[in-house]
């Protein structure tokens, strides 16, 4: 399995001098600033074009005009984009940390192939049509599958890799299940292929308030875990040497993901490559340290994801480019280089 920067590294950059982290500081800064302008992007770029005066009535002096309406909707797009982003960019750092695999993502513990294994049973053999239903559903399934995958990891002795052996079982396992119900379903078929694929199109105010509480409550729990996360990245003999509960530490973290996980895909359908792509380029000018990593990844996310959004409802207009087709096309020659650039080890 492929290993991330070695123990001293992080022991460097958790003592990085006043100037560093005062840089630091300043790109988080300008990367808050990005990512108002890419959300501001979502609200005028689509269909219909709309001025930024436009956006500004729709936000802030909504009179039920036409144009009033788009940005309504558009709103809750790019907040539903914006949550979504943010979880998966800090999921995919915690879970490169838990795992000591910097090319982890969401997938590698089975969290998806969960949503997706609920979603098709919701779908084929409990008749639910709607995405509110949908979203439920979708959140249990990564969930359980998050639980399982504690379980079977040794969930008094867990290690990165029994908990990465696990939830590659259990995804592979999960999704041939989805596969072989799809395949004898053409109704689930037909409903699966739109929620697969990975979309923002749906979004609602009330997709969004149905999500917003795990969303919240994941990134409170993620971000807290970033000194004990730096501590066991300098071993498990010098973590607890620290005082860290290595158990609970990756248990919260377990948590944490699952949860962030599990309300993204159950909201936006299963999108690749974010948590993967974003934690890296973060590395690659904050260094290893989570204190700073898991910040900019939950800012500089979702300006990947709304980008990527923008881009597809750019390329095909009229119509659309679901996001997560656009995240796969930018993610798979990404991949590829992050595999050329990484040394291969046991861990």
């Amino acid at each position: 399995m492929l290993v991330d920067s070695p123990p001293e590294e992080r022991a460097a950059a958790a003592a990085a001098p006043p100037t560093r982290r005062g840089l630091r500081a300043v790109g988080l800064l300008v990367s808050v600033v990005l990512l108002l302008l890419v959300a501001l992007a979502s609200i005028a770029i689509g269909a219909k074009e709309l001025s930024l005066a436009q956006v500004w009535h729709g936000l802030f002096q909504d009179s039920g005009t036409y144009g009033d309406v788009v940005v309504g909707e558009r709103l809750s797009r790019t907040v539903l984009g914006l949550l979504a982003g943010s979880a998966l960019g800090l999921a995919g750092a915690v879970l490169q940390a838990l795992t000591r695999n910097p090319l982890a993502d969401p997938g590698i513990l089975g969290l998806n192939a969960g949503a997706s294994a609920a979603v098709v049973t919701a779908i084929t053999f409990l008749g639910v049509t709607s995405m509110s239903g949908y979203v439920w559903f979708a959140f249990l399934g990564a969930a359980a599958v998050g639980a399982l995958v504690w379980f079977l990891g040794g969930s008094r002795g867990a290690t990165p890799v029994r908990l990465a052996l696990a939830g590659t079982a259990i995804g592979a396992a999960l999704y041939g299940y989805v596969q072989a119900v799809m395949i004898m379903d053409g109704a689930a078929l037909g409903r699966m292929r739109f929620w697969t694929v990975g979309s923002l199109a749906s979004a609602t105010a009330a997709t969004v308030t149905q999500v917003l509480p795990f969303f919240a409550a994941g990134t409170v729990v993620a971000l807290l875990l970033a000194r004990p996360l730096n501590a066991m990245a300098m071993g498990d003999d010098t973590a607890r040497a620290l005082g860290t509960d290595l158990n609970r530490t990756r248990a919260l973290a377990m948590l944490a993901a699952t949860v962030l996980c599990g309300a993204a895909t159950a909201a936006c359908g299963p999108i690749v490559f974010v948590g993967l792509m974003v934690p890296h380029v973060v590395r690659s000018f904050t260094g290893p340290d989570l204190r700073w990593v898991l910040p900019y990844a939950t800012v500089l996310s979702p300006v990947l994801l709304l980008g990527a959004d923008v881009v597809g409802r750019i390329v095909a207009r009229p119509a659309e480019l679901q996001v997560g087709v656009v995240t796969a096309l930018i993610g798979g020659p990404v991949f590829i280089l992050l595999v050329r650039r990484r040394r291969t080890a046991q861990l």
